[in-house]
Formats: structure tokens, C-alpha cells, sequence
């Protein structure tokens, strides 16, 4: 039986973005043939930079990711911060560096979701995730929106909740704010979802 590879790539600056992360692969790795791995795009800011800012250290068990190691994946997550309604420029960096990636066209036909965290209501919740579509587009891949395959939990209207039909998002506020439980669990939806999409589109026949 092949394995089907899914990589989630994120970038995460006070680890908001991370917590989300691991949610999403375990919710890809309860799918049945499929492996999910955990990968961060490189830093830009230097360290007296993260300093100042307070930030803390980057996950030791999660790998920096180059380019060209996009094109093992079967599938991807790709997950960070919004700044002014558009992804993180480190993640922006990243997809930068992959314009020889684009120009063989290599990842076109591959299945991608998109998660984020925003500080309030109005830091982009939905326009993060529309903006970050125009990389996938130009890559060729295919955008795979969460919808409301969520439930119930996509009409919350009790307590405050991240994400939209683009896909799974928490609030960071003023960075003192952890994803919430509701929160966790539209990501762990969205894992399985995506994973659930990729595998189907690589292997049409289940017994392969």
C-alpha cells in the first residue's frame, strides 16, 4: 500500500501557529496510509531582533524545510501568522525561494489547506487565507477549503472562535491568548479533511 505524504509546513513566531500545527497532524495521521510531518520555513529576523520582541525558541523536534523538499509531499498545510491580512513575510520568503519549483510546474495538481492565527476580529481571518491562495494558484495547486464540513462548531456564536470556510484560525490577541479547545478541534477537522482529500486524489483506488 503506498503511503501518502502530507507535509505541514508552518511558521510560527510565539508558537500560536505551532499549537494549531501539531493539531493538524494528528488529525491527518489518524487517516489510514497517510504520514504527516511537521516542517518550519526558516527564520528572516536575527536573533537580537526575536529578542526584543521576546519571542520564544523555535521548536527543537521540527526540521526547517527547503524548497525542494516540497516536491515529496503528496499534500500540504501550510500555516502562519497574518500580518496586515496577508501570511507572515517569512513565510512569503519561503514561497519566494521556490520560483524553480514554479517553473517546472512540479507541485501543479497537489492538494493544499491553509491555517492561520490573527491578533483580533479584524486582522484578517478570512483575507489571510484568500491572499495566500494566489501562491497555490500560481503553483498550480489546488486550494482545499474547509467549507462547513466542521458542524455545528462552524455556527458558534457563544464564544469566540478563529477560522472560516477557508479553513481552521485561532486569536493570538495580545499574544496572551491560547487556542481554544473549539479551536484545536477545527484544526484536527481540517488535518484529517485535507489528509482524507489527498489520499483520494492519490490513490482513486483504495486498495492501492
Amino acid at each position: 500500500m503506498t503511503t501518502v505524504k502530507i507535509y505541514i509546513v508552518y511558521y510560527s513566531l510565539y508558537g500560536h501557529v505551532e499549537t494549531m500545527a501539531r493539531e493538524v497532524q494528528r488529525g491527518a495521521n489518524t487517516v489510514q496510509g497517510v504520514e504527516a510531518t511537521l516542517w518550519q520555513v526558516p527564520e528572516t529576523l536575527p536573533d537580537v531582533i526575536l529578542q526584543k520582541m521576546k519571542a520564544p525558541t523555535k521548536a527543537n523536534d521540527v526540521a526547517e524545510i527547503r524548497p525542494e523538499q516540497l516536491l515529496e509531499a503528496d499534500g500540504f498545510m501550510f500555516g502562519f501568522p497574518s500580518r496586515f491580512g496577508v501570511m507572515a513575510a517569512q513565510f512569503k520568503a519561503f514561497f519566494d525561494a521556490t520560483h524553480e519549483i514554479w517553473e517546472s510546474q512540479a507541485l501543479a495538481g497537489k492538494p493544499a489547506g491553509i491555517f492561520w492565527s490573527t491578533g483580533f476580529h479584524g486582522g484578517g481571518q478570512e483575507l489571510t487565507a484568500l491572499t495566500a491562495v494566489t501562491q497555490l494558484a500560481h503553483h498550480g495547486m489546488i486550494f482545499v477549503p474547509l467549507g462547513y464540513t466542521f458542524g455545528s462548531g462552524m455556527f458558534e456564536m457563544n464564544e469566540v472562535k478563529g477560522g472560516s470556510s477557508y479553513g481552521a484560525g485561532t486569536y493570538a490577541a495580545d499574544g496572551s491568548r491560547e487556542p481554544t479547545e473549539l479551536e484545536l478541534k477545527q484544526a484536527f477537522h481540517q488535518g484529517k479533511y485535507v489528509a482524507e482529500i489527498t489520499r483520494k486524489l492519490k490513490r482513486p483506488n483504495p486498495q492501492t
